[in-house]
């Protein structure tokens, strides 16, 4: 196969690089022309839409994997129409070229399209009403890759970290070293999703005949608080040899720490779709969270 990776120096795309190699010729792209460590690859700029398209005719590859997106969260509020472009406009551009040249699309979308206020793990034909204009950017490419007539693939995930880039663990890390409090939000609830699994679970699906399209769950399984994703964070870092001294953890309101953007209360997927269709194992997430602290 020869698969083309977008987004190859994001918290996924990166793990996306070392999984999806043994699956055939892998041709990866980034916003600048360049890897992480300096290493020259294509350009893949999704700020610019219109330049997508001559990148699928020049590579024609089998499948593109699309692991870019905006995902400043609260930045968006404000710049929305870079969100919109980056994760609308550039989906639906790769879709249309997707379906001229005949290659499959994967593409990454989020738990927040939904509202956050379910009881249950939402399923992936639960009604969508994002509250923000991430999640509305991210709905609004979902919606374009599915009436472009390509063959795709959308996996929804939540919550992802990974031992490079900025995220949740990194920075609680970093926190557990410099404070004697860590004050974080006990009233939020999901599912934390290593990128190494999504990579995984993703070259493994890959592997096996294309089927139909459509849209999945893909995160870890169980649930948490970000409080408690810090509290075992915290806990495998002490275990490990990370930090020197626990902090104290403090359990806080999402109105004790407000944000531009309004996050989901609850947003736990339910995953049994992607276990029955494509018969993978899922992690636990504080498994996820031990072989990265791990690695």
């Amino acid at each position: 196969m020869r698969v083309l990776l977008l987004g190859a120096n994001g918290q996924v795309g990166t793990e996306l690089r070392r999984s999806l190699a043994p699956l055939g010729e892998l041709i990866v792209a980034t916003r600048n022309g360049q890897l992480s460590d300096g290493t020259a690859c294509e350009v893949a700029d999704f700020d610019q839409p219109d330049s997508l398209h001559g990148l699928v005719e020049r590579i024609a590859p089998d499948i593109v994997v699309n692991a870019a997106a905006y995902t400043a969260v609260d930045r968006a509020e404000q710049d929305v129409d870079a969100a919109f472009r980056a994760n609308a406009e550039s989906p639906a551009a790769l879709a249309q070229a997707c379906a001229k040249y005949d290659a499959l699309l994967v593409h990454y979308s989020t738990d927040y399209v939904f509202d956050g206020c379910g009881t249950r793990p939402y399923r992936e034909d639960d009604a969508t009403s994002p509250l923000g204009v991430y999640g509305a950017s991210k709905l609004a490419g979902e919606d374009a890759i599915r009436g472009s007539g390509a063959r795709y693939m959308i996996f929804r995930t939540a919550w992802v970290y990974a031992a490079h880039g900025k995220n949740f663990l990194l920075t609680m890390l970093r926190l557990a070293k410099e404070r004697d409090e860590l004050r974080v939000v006990g009233d939020q609830v999901g599912t934390p999703t290593s990128a190494a699994l999504i990579a995984d679970v993703t070259a493994e699906i890959l592997q096996q005949p294309f089927l139909e399209s459509g849209t999945w769950n893909l995160t870890a399984t169980g649930q948490t608080s970000w409080h408690g994703f810090a509290q075992a964070i915290v806990d495998e870092a002490v275990e490990r040899g990370l930090i020197e001294r626990v902090p104290k953890l403090t359990s806080i309101t999402t109105a004790d720490y407000p944000t531009p953007a309004t996050r989901p209360a609850y947003s736990v997927l339910d995953t049994s779709q992607l276990q029955r269709d494509f018969g993978v194992g899922l992690l636990d997430w504080r498994e996820g969270l031990q072989r990265t602290v791990q690695n």
